[in-house]
């Protein structure tokens, strides 16, 4: 397996970009952590209050606080939280690992009742914004066929952020993989059905296969 690349190699990124109102680093062949939420799960309102509470931070320090209140409230479950119904989750989940080690690696995943976060590396020829925007819009048109619905599915935009190092590689599985025990879904990380926790912990159970190794 190749391996892992993060911002300190040596290589020319596409870099940051615009699409819609938030900045993306569009790195390559690196590790990122990506996020992407329901449409209605989080109310324009709310971002404008936080904007306005925040406006005195610099924006290293308001980028960070913006995200851990968008974090924590999307673990609430607001909005309808399509992916609470197990056929669209698996839906999604089947999304993600769909092209995994063809367009992508994907170490890390997990399907919230009203977001998503994955952990990947794209592969080359395909941008990161090309794999999300494939994920959404292949996910949006069979969900709202489940569904029996019309109208936007997803929110538009992303959150993503590239790894920098072997720690924060490791941080950024832990974090994903744990986040339906934060919310209060479940005990383990692994009794999560949609997630690469149950996977690494049934491979590890059965000492059959593997999981994208660590970095070093």
């Amino acid at each position: 397996m190749p391996a892992i690349r993060f911002m300190n190699s040596h290589f020319t990124p596409r870099g940051w970009h615009c699409r819609g109102y938030l900045p993306h680093f569009d790195g390559g062949e690196i590790a990122q952590a990506v996020t992407f939420r329901l449409a209605d799960s989080l109310p324009a309102r709310l971002l404008e209050r936080w904007a306005q509470e925040l406006e005195h931070l610099e924006k290293r320090d308001f980028d960070a606080e913006r995200r851990r209140r968008i974090e924590d409230y999307l673990d609430t479950g607001h909005g309808i939280a399509w992916m609470k119904d197990p056929r669209i989750a698996a839906l999604v989940e089947s999304a993600l690992l769909y092209f995994d080690s063809v367009r992508y690696r994907l170490p890390a995943w997990v399907v919230m009742p009203n977001h998503v976060h994955a952990l990947l590396v794209p592969s080359t020829g395909f941008s990161l914004e090309d794999i999300v925007h494939s994920w959404k819009s292949f996910t949006s048109n069979e969900a709202n066929k489940k569904l029996r619905r019309n109208g936007r599915f997803w929110q538009e935009d992303y959150f993503d952020r590239f790894i920098r190092n072997g720690q924060h590689y490791v941080d950024a599985i832990d974090y994903i993989e744990n986040n339906p025990v934060k919310a209060r879904l479940c005990h383990r990380p692994e009794d999560w059905p949609f997630s690469s926790a149950r996977f690494r912990s049934q491979l590890t159970h059965a000492n059959a296969g593997r999981m994208p190794a660590l970095p070093e």
